[in-house]
C-alpha cells in the first residue's frame, strides 16, 4: 500500500461498441484488448460515462477509480482503473 492509500490499479485496453442491446464484456481481441459492448450512444461523451460506470460495476470499484486515459473520441481506449482502500 503506497502512502495515498492506493491498493491496487490496471491500465487496460478497451475497445468500445457503443449502441449495443445491453452492456456487458464479449471477449478478448488477439492483441489482449479488452471488447465490451455499451448500450449507450457515442454522442457528448454518454458511452464513454456508461463505459466507466459498467467497469467499476464489474471490477467493484468506486466510479472515481474508473477513468479514460486516451481515446475519448476513438473505438479504442486506455482506461484506469485504481482500487483503493477504505
Amino acid at each position: 500500500r503506497s502512502a495515498c492509500g492506493i491498493l491496487a490499479a490496471m491500465t487496460l485496453r478497451v475497445k468500445v461498441i457503443p449502441r449495443s442491446a445491453k452492456s456487458e464484456i464479449v471477449g478478448e481481441m488477439a492483441d489482449g484488448t479488452l471488447k465490451v459492448k455499451i448500450a449507450a450512444p457515442p454522442e457528448q461523451g454518454r458511452a464513454n460515462e456508461a463505459l466507466c460506470d459498467f467497469l467499476a460495476a464489474h471490477f467493484g470499484v468506486r466510479r472515481g477509480g474508473v477513468s479514460i486515459v486516451s481515446g475519448h473520441s476513438a473505438a479504442l481506449k486506455l482506461v484506469r482503473v485504481v482500487k483503493a482502500g477504505p
